[in-house]
């Protein structure tokens, strides 16, 4: 079988140092652990000019562009890492899927306003990828057999030469503010409290957006945001048309590692506090709360139900039940549900299968993502959905796009939200949905 060729680079802690180089260029992409030497933090992934940019079509359904997705994997061709080769990317795709690629998956009304017109689905097919491991503290190229000689010595002047890129600047022409007003927020909340009661649905996901004018450049804002929030599935992806995704992500959705799966949902919050004392009460709190372990149930059970339609029948088990991990700006409830991929299907088919992650929608899933439409005024585009990438071997690993912004059009967008069940209380919940993005929206405001 072919083999990917290896060539080291000196190692480099933040991406950042390699990924200037590049940010520019078409189809760039940082996939960024953020947390070096934290679980869950071993690897960063960067690449650029792709060989094919794969988005999804007006009308294409979503199962045909998965179908599309795994023809460009057989066109890139099946490759090999070294044996003693340890990286998780062996070429192929990267990029993401917005919450509303699942509108192309199950049928769902067209109530919220599409008034951001991110495309559903854009990924790149690529050839080669720098990766960052940082438990062995190496910086590596990976180049899939297929790219051309000319080409990877390109990179690799590109990377061992010296480092010309210009630093911009990011603003914020006003503060971010809500599109929500409170009383609108507990007129959305109130209808979900009457669904939960009619037995349509046991929990929602209900969210609000934030947003301001904004000018400058995007990837000044994503250094100065993971300064202040580094986390484990962070991610930047630049678009052909000036439009950046930044992703500070907790929240793993699904890994693929030699046909093993594994989901982490993260269902209960508590804000940080400045005083150890309180926020020791706060994260102890929210380990015992019955309402949160309640509201993580809910969704690991989605979720077994949602692996369990690709994985092999008995595999599908949960190890971890209500951890606790905590971040800058808040602690979180978070539990692990694993499986094995069953003979027939692939990564690919597990995204049809789970997308979007039951975490962020609700349960039932259809019922609430159903509601979700009917009560969010605007789509959420990037937000709940996915940063993914899906190697020529198979291999996949994935975000839930929480804690991410957008900056598109003149004005940079973001999103936060809660799990709504029928002991909920709105202006807690209110709060909440403010406290996940508080440390995002006063990082720009500060710049």
């Amino acid at each position: 079988m072919p083999t990917c060729t290896l060539h080291p680079l000196p190692y480099q802690p933040d991406p950042a140092i390699y990924f200037a180089r590049l940010r520019q260029a078409p189809g760039a992409i940082l996939l960024d652990s953020a947390r070096p030497g934290a679980e869950r933090g071993r690897f960063d992934l960067l690449s650029a000019w792709p060989v094919q940019q794969l988005q999804a079509q007006p009308g294409e359904d979503g199962r045909a562009f998965l179908t599309r997705l795994r023809q460009g994997l057989v066109q890139l061709g099946h490759a090999q890492l070294p044996d003693d080769s340890e990286l998780p990317f062996a070429g192929g795709l990267i990029g993401y899927l917005s919450y509303d690629f699942g509108r192309r998956l199950e049928q769902l009304p067209s109530l919220a306003i599409d008034d951001l017109g991110l495309p559903d689905a854009q990924l790149g097919l690529y050839a080669w990828a720098l990766v960052s491991d940082h438990q062995c503290a190496t910086s590596q190229l990976v180049f899939h057999p297929s790219l051309a000689s000319q080409e990877r010595e390109r990179l690799i002047s590109l990377f061992e030469g010296d480092d010309n890129s210009a630093n911009g600047s990011f603003e914020l022409l006003a503060p971010m503010a809500g599109d929500l007003q409170p009383a609108q927020y507990k007129a959305a909340f109130d209808q979900v409290q009457r669904y939960i009661q009619a037995g349509d649905c046991y929990q929602i996901n209900l969210t609000q957006r934030f947003r301001a004018p904004c000018q400058g450049d995007p990837w000044h804002a994503y250094q100065a945001l993971r300064k202040a929030c580094p986390t484990p599935f962070s991610g930047y992806q630049q678009l052909a048309d000036g439009s950046a995704l930044l992703s500070f992500s907790p929240e793993r959705f699904i890994r693929v590692s030699q046909r093993q799966v594994e989901t982490r949902p993260i269902k209960g919050t508590r804000p940080r506090a400045s005083d150890p004392v309180e926020d020791a009460y706060n994260a102890e709190q929210l380990r015992h709360s019955p309402k949160d372990r309640s509201e993580n149930l809910m969704i690991v059970d989605l979720l077994r139900n949602d692996l369990g339609r690709t994985c092999e029948i008995g595999s599908v088990k949960v190890p971890e039940l209500f951890s606790l991990e905590s971040y800058p700006n808040v602690h979180h409830l978070v539990s692990s549900i694993t499986g094995r991929l069953a003979s027939n299907k692939d990564a690919l088919d597990l995204i049809g299968d789970s997308f979007p992650g039951g975490s962020i929608t609700g349960a039932p899933k259809i019922r609430a993502m159903q509601i979700i439409d009917e009560l969010e005024p605007t789509r959420r585009t990037l937000y709940c959905g996915s940063l993914l990438y899906v190697d020529v071997r198979g291999e996949m690993d994935s975000s839930i796009a929480i804690r991410s912004l957008l900056v598109r059009r003149g004005q940079a967008c973001c999103w936060g939200g809660g799990a709504v069940v029928a002991d909920s209380e709105w202006q807690a919940e209110y709060e909440e949905s403010i406290a996940k993005v508080r440390v995002l929206m006063e990082t720009l405001q500060g710049l």
